[in-house]
């Protein structure tokens, strides 16, 4: 590592290269509960031109490279396991230009979501993807991020216009245009958003943003069952209403909300959802979805006009996981998730409850599940091996009763370690393909490596 060092030493200023500790067991971990590993050095580039220099200098001497943006990720996708350099972007954080007549925004991969919209606000637009935590720009484009807004935005993917991408060689490439649509060459967007830099780092990301709604409405709603909650939200979708956000929490998870945030909600399977739009529109809405409730046996629907309690409904919502944790002092949370056609959600959430039950491990399910993403928390004790192991049972078979049923490993954790195992019963032979590409781009494997597939 020495000569690596040295390498680094001639393209970088002194503070941007470090070996400290405490700063490399920073860079070992993300919030999940994948084992931890050191990298050797962390880096903090302030340009594409020290990107580049880092990558020549991985590339020169084969030394495996793993993009670090705030560590929020969920399946150990920063994690360094064949150690060697971690870049971390948190220096290269500006916002570089917003269009607003074009409702475009570009920024550095290490501008935060709640950073890019507090200067948003200012020209009176937001940028939609909204995944609970305060990820980077560039952390949600290399997972292909989504969350609570989805429903009526699109994920991570559909915001993304243009990437500025360092690849494995140093070589510098853009992926897209600032043009709203494009019928011209490979859709090199789509492959790089979710590559979890397996094929290149990104420095600039330019994004479609929206206008602040004129009105916004949040509910709260019970139900005495799982399948009723979630009839509703299908009805719901099927009926064209365009809801912004529809949330799924069950019984276990309602009990610690109300510890967390100190409120009191019903302990019954819940739906948090929110409207957007102008308040004409909005009430005919309103309207039809307090019908729709109705014919799903709703027991209660509150509706939060008030700004601060509309804001403190998705607080609520948004801390969950650290509910948690601050519950289960000692525990580590395995937070995982997967994704089933609308048609098969109600079904799949009671299984997975059933099977969590099972375990007498505590634990809960919410989901984005407007959109047929549901996420399983549980707490478990990394000591107790049983437990462990009972754990990791179990998100294999809601993961197999997903693909058994035409879904996903994962909505929009990403692969990582933790459902990487499960590319080639998802993909099949394209995950030849998968394999091709990687290798056409990062020859020597030194981009993530072992991420998302194998490269023997």
């Amino acid at each position: 590592m020495e000569t690596v060092l040295n390498a680094l030493k001639r393209k970088l200023s002194d503070e941007q290269i470090t070996t400290n500790q405490t700063v490399r067991e920073l860079h070992s971990r993300d919030e999940t509960y994948h084992q931890t590993s050191l990298p050797d050095v962390v880096v903090y580039p302030k340009s594409t031109k020290d990107v580049s220099h880092i990558m020549e200098v991985a590339q020169e001497f084969k030394i495996p490279i793993t993009p670090f943006g705030v560590g929020t990720s969920l399946e150990g996708h920063v994690i360094p396991y064949q150690h060697g350099i971690s870049i971390d972007f948190s220096l290269m954080n500006k916002i570089i230009e917003i269009k607003e007549s074009d409702l475009l925004v570009t920024v550095q991969p290490g501008v935060t979501r709640e950073q890019l919209n507090k200067e948003l606000k200012k020209y009176g637009l937001f940028f939609s993807v909204d995944p609970g935590a305060n990820a980077t720009i560039g952390g949600m484009a290399a997972t292909n991020a989504s969350g609570t807004t989805t429903v009526k935005y699109g994920v991570m993917r559909d915001q993304v216009r243009d990437i500025e991408v360092v690849l494995a060689d140093g070589s510098v490439i853009h992926t897209g245009s600032l043009a709203a649509k494009s019928a011209s060459g490979y859709h090199l967007n789509g492959l790089f958003v979710g590559s979890e830099g397996t094929l290149g780092c990104f420095t600039e990301i330019t994004l479609q943003v929206y206008g602040i709604p004129e009105h916004m409405v949040a509910a709260r709603a019970t139900f005495p069952s799982f399948t009723h909650a979630i009839d509703a939200v299908t009805s719901i979708i099927h009926a064209g209403v365009p809801i912004a956000r529809v949330e799924f929490v069950d019984e276990a998870s309602m009990i610690q909300i109300n510890k967390f945030s100190e409120t009191d909600y019903p302990v019954e399977p819940t739906l948090f959802l929110e409207f957007h739009g102008n308040e004409a529109g909005l009430q005919a809405d309103v309207d039809f979805t307090k019908e729709i409730m109705k014919d799903n046996k709703c027991q209660e629907f509150i509706f939060e006009t008030d700004t601060a309690a509309r804001n403190h409904l998705w607080h609520a919502r948004h801390n969950l996981a650290y509910a948690y944790v601050h519950d289960y002092v000692g525990k580590k949370m395995m937070l995982t998730d997967v994704a089933v056609p609308i048609s098969e959600l109600a079904n799949a959430v009671t299984f997975a409850r059933k099977e969590l039950d099972k375990l007498g491990i505590p634990g809960g399910l919410v989901g984005h599940v407007g959109d047929g993403n549901f996420h399983s928390l549980i707490m478990i004790d990394m000591a107790n091996t049983e437990e462990v192991q009972k754990a990791k049972e179990f998100n294999e078979k809601i993961v197999l009763y997903a693909l058994q049923r035409g879904g996903t490993c994962t909505g929009e954790h990403g692969v990582g370690v933790g459902k990487k195992q499960y590319q080639q019963l998802e993909h099949g032979t394209a995950l030849g393909i998968m394999k091709q590409i990687k290798k056409a781009l990062d020859p020597n494997n030194i981009l993530n490596p072992n991420k998302i597939i194998d490269i023997e």
